[in-house]
């Protein structure tokens, strides 16, 4: 039988206490098993998205409206990744200290209860897919193939980081093709490459902590590959990144007000590199979560830039 929520161990990654206890507590199973008791994912995949919407928008007011319906759309299409991720992963969640007590991997929510909660996430997410542009609702359904085998990417390849940049990037695309109604051109693909880097390396970050057993259970990930070499490989990837966003958003925008939110953000990476520490699990998680807030340095530079614009 599942514990009850009070006795998941402190080794879970799923926390105890939060704004969910006030729902009944039938539902908080479903809340685990979508993530929405941990916001930081779903802030990942909505970020590329806004920044781009400052951008490309017609008007203010349509930027405000598409940032909002992004908003939307990202917490729920996080939440469908992660029950399409632990569908995949269940066997293996059970063999991992961190994910053990995940609602799949415990038995608290049965595969077909799964599955019907996606039914009723996906319902959701055409909704608001569809309050876009024609040209926007066929780029946001492109990405169904990258969320539904990305849990795949892990079993065959070292590399499985790379797989979920080029998923949690398509805020760049969407958010151009939502904005502007058109398909992207280069400066805006160099973005989404750039988004790309980035997320490589933060999941990179990520993985350290199950570092002992992916490599138990035959798991592959950048962490285990790059191993000495992880904070290296992590400044390539956020190098790469930061130069990639500097001459994507000069081509789009020229020289402007966003170049100060781009160096902050390019100083948090730095200091991201500069504290990682391959042994602690703790220190990669509080890194990990850092990149919202990376992010959205950029995210508020350029909505400043279309303010004062």
């Amino acid at each position: 039988m599942p514990q009850p929520d009070h006795q998941h161990p402190q080794h879970s990654d799923m926390p105890t206490t939060g704004w969910w206890r006030m729902l009944p507590h039938s539902l908080h199973r479903f809340i685990y098993l979508g993530r929405f008791d941990r916001p930081i994912g779903w802030w990942l995949l909505l970020l590329p998205g806004w920044w781009l919407i400052p951008v490309g928008a017609a008007s203010v007011p349509r930027m405000w409206w598409l940032m909002a319906l992004f908003l939307a759309g990202a917490i729920i299409t996080r939440a469908a990744g992660c029950v399409i991720n632990d569908l995949w992963d269940r066997r293996l969640d059970q063999q991992v200290e961190r994910t053990q007590q995940r609602p799949l991997a415990s038995g608290a929510v049965s595969v077909a209860g799964a599955f019907i909660f996606l039914g009723i996430l996906g319902a959701i997410g055409v909704g608001i897919l569809w309050q876009l542009p024609d040209i926007a609702i066929y780029v946001g359904l492109a990405a169904a193939p990258l969320v539904i085998i990305y849990p795949l990417a892990k079993r065959i390849t070292w590399f499985p980081q790379f797989v979920l940049g080029l998923t949690f990037s398509w805020g760049v695309p969407l958010g151009w093709a939502a904005s502007t109604s058109t398909l992207p051109d280069m400066p805006i693909l160099c973005i989404y490459a750039a988004c790309v880097a980035w997320v490589f390396g933060y999941d990179t970050i990520y993985a350290v902590q199950d570092m002992a057993d992916d490599a138990a259970i035959g798991i592959k990930s950048s962490a285990l590959a790059f191993a000495q070499h992880l904070k290296i490989a992590v400044g390539v990837a956020y190098g790469l990144a930061i130069s990639l966003l500097c001459l994507g958003l000069y081509l789009k925008l020229g020289m402007g007000f966003w170049l100060a939110g781009l160096g902050l953000m390019a100083g948090h990476l730095a200091i991201q590199i500069y504290c990682l520490d391959p042994a602690s699990a703790a220190t990669a998680l509080r890194l990990f979560r850092s990149n919202r807030d990376a992010g959205l340095f950029l995210v508020a530079a350029l909505v400043i830039t279309r303010l004062v614009g």
